[in-house]
């Protein structure tokens, strides 16, 4: 319709650049045909004025006619142009290929930033962090601790509280136990329905029938993997060689600060651990301290 603008074709830089260069190819292919032709011409001419004309009839080199010579020289300069057109005035010369070399560079890293935006927008770190390998076992930390974190002296418990021992008791229950020798020379016996693992670095360490001996925490989560919730027990150097490895926390918080303990449960990062679940018991009659159940998940 009037008034209407045609739309002009766009041609690619690129595009235009290898249009420009094959033009020029074209001037020199051309340039080289008509040296081709006036060289025939040429030679032809030579023939005909020495020998039909008589021109320099008398001139030889070498004992031969000097058209000869002159026709071998034009010869050279020909080859030398048809050198220089194939070979040293290449197509896609030195300068273009760098061109094209440079191009391509920029136009990989611009890819590769994109992608890199893409990756970033729809997987944040953040979100990267908390994605975590699927795991056969939850390795879980299970201790009751004071306020100032003490949990014992003298290698036994500084307090008694009943339903704690009976939250350990159903926890712990049908599961691997992992301990430091300490710790299980301070049970009378070995507890029931309980695999125990004990870590110990003495050699020939005598243990009752059923119970484990390891030299350290590796060995011991070996023995347990296939255990979907293997319990690490005490004392507090295991709890140290084991809380980054540890999935799950449970712990007793006795809210009272002990003095005079010996044992310390290593303190809790809150920037790594999540409360994930409260639950407070007041004293009572049956317990000198009032106390929660706390779980931590890592984050």
């Amino acid at each position: 319709m009037f008034g209407k603008k045609r739309q002009t074709p766009q041609i690619d830089k690129e595009q235009l650049e290898l249009i420009k260069n094959a033009q020029k190819r074209i001037k020199q292919k051309k340039r080289l045909y008509a040296h081709f032709v006036i060289f025939l011409l040429g030679a032809l001419f030579l023939i005909i004025a020495n020998t039909v004309l008589g021109i320099g009839k008398d001139v030889t080199f070498f004992g031969k006619e000097w058209f000869v010579f002159a026709i071998l020289a034009w010869l050279f300069l020909f080859c030398y142009h048809l050198f220089n057109v194939f070979v040293t005035h290449n197509f896609i010369d030195k300068d273009w290929e760098d061109k094209q070399l440079e191009s391509l560079v920029a136009k990989q890293k611009e890819r590769i930033k994109k992608l890199q935006q893409q990756v970033d927008k729809e997987y944040p770190i953040e979100t990267v962090k908390k994605i975590k390998p699927k795991k056969n076992t939850e390795l879980t930390i299970i201790v009751a601790a004071g306020e100032n974190n003490a949990i014992g002296k003298d290698n036994d418990l500084i307090w008694h509280l009943s339903d704690d021992l009976k939250r350990f008791k159903s926890l712990t229950n049908g599961h691997h136990i992992i301990m430091g020798r300490k710790t299980f020379e301070s049970f009378p016996k070995p507890l029931p329905n309980r695999t125990h693992i004990v870590i110990t670095r003495q050699d020939n360490y005598k243990v009752p029938d059923g119970v484990i001996v390891v030299n350290n925490i590796e060995d011991a989560l070996d023995a347990a993997r296939h255990d979907k919730q293997p319990f690490i027990i005490g004392g507090g150097e295991i709890y140290k060689q084991s809380m980054n490895l540890t999935d799950k926390l449970e712990i007793t918080r006795v809210h009272h600060s002990f003095e005079g303990a010996d044992t310390f449960f290593p303190e809790i990062d809150t920037a790594i651990w999540k409360e994930t679940a409260n639950t407070f018991h007041d004293k009572d009659e049956k317990h000198v301290y009032s106390f929660s159940f706390l779980t931590y998940e890592r984050k």
